[in-house]
């Protein structure tokens, strides 16, 4: 018997049940590092001195270790995890990304990652997302899709395989499509390309024999069930080429 109680799908109460797991490479967020090493990725080097990065849902910080040169600022409800961030060099805020306790325009990368599949409120998230970034700043994104296929390996199979999410930790009511989402965006002036992501999965067998080995993401035909997004500020440039987002 788990030593957890079984909690509702999406209940927030899941990631105080699993905080030590944060930093375990062979824990239940395992696939939360390979998808932050994958969202670092996109985060361009800072513009300017004393750039903002803003990390929606933070969680322990996973991404901290990968970027540099920006104020990291992370923002969760969950404060066992914001303690955990600040020990990774993220300022941690309490806030909810339908709320952000944060000033419009605030800053020049938003990252947003694994969140948009977890609210209730995805126009309200979207929006307050699109606030705080500056004109011409970018946002990072990774969620779940919306489909038959998505429900059933994400919401499903997925939670029984090693390094697949939290058992009850998605609720699939909640995922959203790639075009709902860029329509959402589009609405508050930020116009989002996205493309499907997965394991590369010689990586993954090499997981299944060492649990500490990372795995990288690697772009996929089809944002089949999870995919990645960037987002460009209206009149933002355009850095990276559409033909790699195709």
């Amino acid at each position: 018997m788990s030593r957890h109680p079984r909690r509702a799908r999406n209940d927030p109460r899941q990631y105080d049940d699993l905080a030590a797991h944060w930093w375990r490479p062979d824990g239940a967020f395992a696939a939360l590092h390979w998808l932050a090493a994958s969202r670092a990725n996109l985060v361009p080097p800072p513009s300017r001195d004393e750039a903002v990065l803003v990390d929606l849902a933070c969680g322990g910080g996973l991404l901290g270790p990968h970027v540099s040169g920006y104020r990291h600022v992370g923002v969760d409800l969950n404060e066992a995890a914001l303690v955990q961030a600040r020990a990774a060099g993220v300022a941690p805020i309490t806030g909810d990304v339908t709320q952000l306790p944060l000033p419009d325009a605030v800053a020049d990368v938003v990252v947003a990652g694994e969140i948009f599949e977890h609210v209730a409120d995805l126009d309200a998230a979207v929006a307050e997302t699109a606030r705080i970034c500056r004109p011409r700043g970018i946002v990072i994104i990774d969620t779940v899709a919306d489909n038959l296929l998505s429900r059933v390996v994400v919401g499903y199979v997925q939670e029984r395989l090693p390094g697949g999410p939290p058992p009850r930790i998605h609720d699939p009511a909640l995922f959203v499509s790639p075009r709902r989402l860029r329509t959402a965006f589009a609405r508050h002036g930020v116009t989002v390309i996205t493309r499907g992501l997965r394991v590369h999965p010689l990586d993954y067998v090499r997981f299944l024999v060492n649990r500490r080995r990372p795995v990288r993401m690697i772009p996929s035909n089809g944002a089949w069930t999870v995919y990645q997004g960037i987002g460009f500020r209206q009149h933002a440039s355009k850095p990276t080429p559409r033909s790699r987002w195709m």
